[in-house]
């Protein structure tokens, strides 16, 4: 039997009714009367309630706008048993366009990571070579998918490297509320063709390779040594936690190494230990030198 959970929203007259599971496939639908919604047998139902003004289809929800004449609460039971009577019985939410190109099958899973606020969405095949990591939504011009990502309210930060997606959330929401929907969006997202990184627009790995070896090699030997410990031994490991450490500058004066920590490592309560505990042990050992102390920019 179909689950339907009745959530409310910031508009009393709007519903929306919740299913388990995703029941569109990246696709937002608006239908105002019953001529419009020719494409959803379910929504054609729906309007012949005296009371529907307007159906939402998104994602794993059906929305619906009502009229004055009724509440809510005395209609919302009704509508959500119709609802799952309706799909219970074979009827049709959205009609599939035949055109549509058919769906590249992926598997995403979810990784728990050292930091509560961060989840790893690891994907089937490789997404990019290069890590990029966005802030918010003004950042994602070279991501669609980290762009229709930003849009859900609970998403802080993400990060996307190598065959993972690393999410930072907002503490309004616990992971067990969300990770379904996540895991959900981002399977069908790049089984319909979406675009998770355009290389286009961003540095290519080539030129970022160029560009790191010339500045590699104009660095003190101190420098050259903790990059490449950096490189052997600790982002391996961060990597498979979904985060990532970038080398920022190292003073000789005060023999502090300056990083910068990003996607899962961000924020992370964690991080302090780690840096402490970890990599700056690490570098005090193989460099032979008590002195040397390590700092997150962004810790």
């Amino acid at each position: 039997m179909t689950k339907i959970t009745i959530r409310e929203t910031q508009n009393p007259t709007i519903l929306k009714f919740e299913f388990e599971d995703f029941i569109t496939q990246n696709q937002n639908f608006e239908f105002k009367n019953i001529d419009e919604a020719q494409s959803s047998p379910l929504a054609q139902q729906l309007f012949y309630l005296p009371f529907v003004k307007t159906v939402y289809i998104s994602g794993n929800f059906i929305a619906i706008e009502r009229y004055s004449i009724v509440d809510w609460h005395d209609v919302k039971d009704a509508v959500s048993e119709q609802i799952a009577a309706f799909v219970d019985k074979g009827g049709v939410i959205i009609k599939i366009d035949e055109n549509q190109p058919k769906k590249q099958p992926i598997t995403v899973y979810g990784e728990t990571t050292p930091n509560p606020s961060a989840l790893k969405f690891v994907v089937s095949r490789m997404l990019t070579r290069n890590a990029v990591e966005y802030k918010n939504i003004d950042q994602t011009a070279s991501s669609p998918l980290a762009q229709e990502l930003f849009k859900f309210p609970y998403v802080k930060e993400i990060f996307i490297d190598e065959n993972y997606i690393s999410v930072t959330k907002y503490e309004i929401n616990n992971w067990d509320e969300i990770t379904l929907e996540l895991r959900t969006f981002i399977k069908q997202f790049i089984e319909n063709g979406g675009t998770v990184l355009d290389e286009s627009l961003i540095e290519t790995k080539a030129k970022n390779d160029v560009a790191k070896d010339e500045a590699f090699d104009k660095l003190d030997v101190t420098s050259q040594q903790i990059i490449n410990i950096l490189e052997e031994y600790v982002k391996p490991a961060v990597a498979a936690d979904g985060g990532n450490i970038a080398f920022d500058s190292y003073n000789e004066d005060n023999k502090t190494v300056k990083v910068i920590l990003q996607g899962a490592c961000s924020g992370c309560p964690s991080s302090t230990f780690t840096l402490k505990s970890g990599i700056e042990n690490m570098l005090k050992s193989m460099l032979n030198d008590e002195a040397i102390t390590v700092e997150a920019l962004n810790a």
